[in-house]
């Protein structure tokens, strides 16, 4: 649990170490709206598994897909956000749809790095049964824009379990993921 009280007062030193006075007007409530916003922004580190919220049904896959998140890059706490879109293969039982979003808020609402979102997805979604999960991830990083090489290209990651290991059985699911909707066909 996060101490707000000592994150404020942190805060408060930061502005100072940086040459500003956090006294001032305009920085006096910034430790108070800065604590609120960790609280928020990080509460996956609190957040536990809803997938066991499950209803039995056949069907041969389940696509979500354009699930928007955001994070913050562990490397220089800076935002990162974009998409992500998670198919699987249920094994005889399908998962409440609002279930993948919250899925993807609890890896993408701590210090993070991509990579690691897209196969902590997959991993616990594989762990609860299912044949094979496909994460896609595309996101756009704010420490490789205002820093460094400041370019603003996007960043893709992908991890595959199960069934979806093999090349020709993900192939039509990956097209189907990136097909615009009004394009999707049923293959």
């Amino acid at each position: 649990m996060m101490d707000k009280d000592r994150v404020k007062r942190l805060v408060r030193e930061l502005i100072a170490e940086i040459g500003e006075d956090p006294y001032r007007e305009g920085l006096i409530d910034t430790p108070d709206r800065i604590a609120d916003m960790y609280e928020e922004i990080f509460k996956g580190y609190e957040a536990e598994s809803e997938l066991s919220v499950k209803f039995s049904e056949d069907s041969d896959v389940v696509i979500a897909k354009d699930i928007q998140f955001y994070s913050m890059c562990e490397h220089h706490m800076l935002p990162f956000f974009g998409k992500i879109a998670i198919a699987y293969s249920p094994n005889g039982k399908v998962f409440g749809i609002s279930k993948l979003v919250r899925l993807v808020e609890k890896y993408t609402t701590r210090l993070q790095i991509q990579e690691r979102i897209t196969k902590n997805i997959a991993d616990e979604l594989y762990s609860e049964g299912v044949k094979g999960v496909i994460v896609i991830a595309e996101g756009e990083h704010l420490c490789m824009r205002m820093r460094g090489v400041r370019n603003d290209a996007k960043v893709t990651s992908i991890t595959y379990r199960g069934i979806y290991e093999k090349k020709e059985a993900r192939t039509d699911i990956i097209a189907l993921i990136h097909n615009d909707s009004s394009e999707t066909r049923i293959i």
